[in-house]
C-alpha cells in the first residue's frame, strides 16, 4: 500500500534551482535510501518532505489525504504545517537533544506538549523506546553524559514517540566515528525488521545496499536513477551513478 507520493516537487533558492522535479512513492513498510554527492538536493528534498522547507511546486500526498498541492490558491498556515509534520518523524545529523533535559524528558516532551494520553502512559511508552534502542540505563542521563551514538539513540526513539507514520533521517551517522556509526545504523535496521517506513539519507553505502528496499540517486537536483540496490549497485546505467559509485565504493 502507497503511503506517501511525491509529485513533481521542486524548489529554489534564490535563481539557484535545487530540487528540479522530484517524484517517487513509498510503501508501508519500506525502506527507501536517498545517496548522491553533496549538493544534489537530498536534504532539501528530505525538509521539503517534513516541510521545513515548502516546495516551490508539486504535491505530497501521505495515505489518502493531500498535505500539499501547489496548485492550490491558498498558502498552508502555520498550524496546518504543524499538522502535517506529525506524519513524519525526523532525525537529524546533529542530535538536537534539549541539553536542560535527561533522557527521559526528551522523549515525553513532545507527546506531553501534544496531550498524546495521560503523563503515566506516555512515560511508560518513552521507557519501552529506550529499551528498545538499547539505552534502559541511561534513562535518567543528560546528554552531555552520553555518547554520540547514544544521542542519535535518543533521537531516535523520540522521534518514534509521535507514532509517525514515516521515520526520515538525515545523514544519521554523519557525525559519528566508525564504532558509533555502527550502533546507530543496528538500531535503524531493527527498526526495518519490526515494519517501520523509512527515508534514510545516507552516505553508507553497504548499509543502504543491504536495508533498503528502493535506492533513489539523486545527482544535480533530480532522480538520476531509481531501483532496487541490486539494480543500483550491480547494474548502474547511468554514468553519474557508475562515477558515484565507483568513488564511493573506493573509501569503504
Amino acid at each position: 500500500m502507497t503511503i506517501l507520493q511525491v509529485n513533481d516537487i521542486k524548489k529554489n533558492f534564490g535563481k539557484t534551482e535545487v530540487l528540479k522535479g522530484i517524484s517517487f512513492s513509498l510503501n508501508k513498510g519500506e525502506v527507501i535510501s536517498i545517496i548522491g554527492s553533496s549538493g544534489s538536493g537530498k536534504t532539501t528534498l528530505l525538509r521539503c518532505i517534513n516541510f521545513l522547507e515548502t516546495p516551490d511546486k508539486g504535491k505530497i500526498t501521505v495515505g489518502d489525504k493531500v498535505l500539499f498541492n501547489s496548485n492550490d490558491i491558498k498558502k498552508l498556515s502555520d498550524d496546518q504545517i504543524r499538522e502535517n509534520r506529525l506524519h513524519f518523524g525526523l532525525v537529524f545529523q546533529s542530535f538536537n537533544l534539549f541539553p536542560q533535559y535527561n533522557v527521559l524528558e526528551n522523549i515525553t516532551l513532545a507527546p506531553k506538549l501534544l496531550k498524546k494520553g495521560t503523563n503515566e502512559e506516555i512515560e511508560n511508552k518513552a521507557k519501552e523506546l529506550i529499551s528498545q534502542v538499547g539505552l534502559e540505563d541511561k534513562t535518567n542521563s543528560y546528554p552531555c553524559q552520553l555518547s554520540g551514538g547514544q544521542q542519535q539513540r535518543v533521537a531516535i526513539a523520540r522521534a518514534l514517540a509521535l507514532n509517525p507514520d514515516i521515520l526520515c533521517f538525515d545523514e544519521p551517522t554523519s557525525a559519528l566515528d566508525p564504532e558509533l556509526t555502527g550502533e546507530v545504523l543496528r538500531v535503524i535496521k531493527g527498526l526495518k525488521e519490526t515494519g517501520s517506513t523509512m527515508i534514510v539519507v545516507t552516505h553508507e553505502m553497504e548499509f543502504a545496499k543491504n536495508v533498503s528496499d528502493k535506492i533513489i540517486f539523486m545527482a544535480d537536483g533530480v532522480i538520476e536513477e531509481m531501483g532496487t540496490p541490486e539494480q543500483i549497485f550491480e547494474n548502474p546505467q547511468s554514468e553519474k551513478t557508475k562515477h558515484f559509485l565507483q568513488n564511493s565504493l573506493e573509501k569503504i
